[in-house]
């Protein structure tokens, strides 16, 4: 029998959530602002996602992000997405998706560890993040995350403003050198209508988009 895809819903509060959970997300990234890429999503929002999702067993992923922008952050920023992180774990988030580049788009390791330390077991994912970097720095991103015990990396496999079938090649090359040690987790225009083809052209069992389930409801 053929696996199910998992789809991970991007979601902008909660309001869609209990759609996304009827249509078929497995996986929920809850955020906010994502007319700017996504920043974290309040307290509130957070402690009802996740009363939501592990009444229906599906695992919530909370976006930490301090504003719109670039992802090289000072100290008091970083203190910021720290508290964030504490916050979301005692709200009880399943896992975090964050990422803090170097001004040369290299990853920042101090800021990484200080805020991955934080997680406490939670699951670490790095965002999109990783697509301000270049191939080197990729590779040497997914060896630091296969050996920090990070579950997924997600990317477009490009910048945003490219299409899917412009980055599939980049994704491929990524996925290979991955080589099952870290996940890679495609998303960025990845849709209800092309995810099952986008999937099987990478050879990949997860996807990753805010258009990924209908977020129409039948219930009143």
């Amino acid at each position: 029998m053929k696996p199910l895809l998992l789809k991970e819903a991007c979601l902008e509060n909660f309001t869609d959530l209990p759609a996304a959970c009827l249509n078929g997300a497995a996986r929920i990234e809850l955020c906010d602002n994502l007319a700017v890429g996504g920043t974290t999503p309040s307290k509130g929002v957070i402690a009802e996602a996740a009363k939501y999702c592990h009444d229906k067993n599906i695992l919530l992923i909370v976006l930490i992000r301090p504003r719109k922008g670039n992802y090289v952050y000072t100290d008091t920023e970083i203190k910021i997405m720290e508290a964030d992180i504490f916050e979301a774990q005692a709200l009880g988030a399943d896992g975090i998706s964050f990422g803090a580049l170097t001004p040369d788009n290299d990853l920042d390791l101090e800021a990484m560890n200080q805020l991955g330390a934080a997680a406490g077991g939670m699951q670490l994912i790095l965002h999109m993040a990783f697509d301000e970097m270049d191939f080197a720095q990729q590779k040497k991103a997914i060896d630091w995350a296969a050996e920090q015990g990070y579950e997924r990396i997600l990317t477009h496999g490009g910048p945003l403003s490219q299409s899917n079938t412009a980055t599939v090649s980049h994704l491929k090359e990524l996925i290979a050198y991955a080589a099952g040690r870290v996940s890679i987790l495609p998303g960025g225009g990845i849709t209800a209508e092309n995810c099952d083809k986008i999937a099987k052209e990478l050879g990949v069992s997860q996807v990753h988009g805010s258009k990924i389930v209908s977020l129409k409801s039948t219930q009143k």
